[in-house]
């Protein structure tokens, strides 16, 4: 085999190993739990959640956000977070709120914070908003 030959046989070589490497993509940050309220009472048929990771410092700055019908609570919810979109300056919670005909009737008033406190699955408690008649 000549010395060309050699080069290009460790050139070909190297260019496989080089196609061969595979980069794995960072986890992603989940944040799960449920969201529901104390009080022993029914939804009324029609109701929807809006659950929603926020910056807890900055009002108006929603993360991530999901709306969907619901029947009854407690809630599960799954939010999965690219890691490069987390800034460990940055202070998150969760929140929701229970909408019924267009009106909040359940809503967070406490925080709930994750991610940067090390907590990644948290339960949220909603509470009844007072009706303004």
């Amino acid at each position: 085999m000549s010395k060309l030959q050699q080069k290009w046989t460790i050139f070909l070589c190297l260019m496989t190993l080089v196609g061969c490497v595979t980069v794995t993509p960072p986890a992603p940050v989940i944040v799960n739990g449920a969201a529901g309220y104390l009080e022993k009472i029914a939804l009324p048929q029609g109701s929807s959640i809006t659950i929603a990771i926020i910056d807890l410092d900055t009002p108006g700055v929603i993360i991530a956000q999901k709306s969907f019908n619901i029947v009854r609570a407690p809630v599960p919810f799954k939010f999965l977070l690219p890691e490069d979109t987390i800034n460990s300056s940055t202070n998150y919670g969760v929140v929701a709120m229970i909408l019924y005909q267009g009106k909040v009737i359940f809503q967070t008033y406490d925080r709930f914070p994750v991610i940067n406190n090390q907590k990644f699955t948290t339960e949220v408690i909603m509470k009844p908003v007072p009706y303004a008649g």
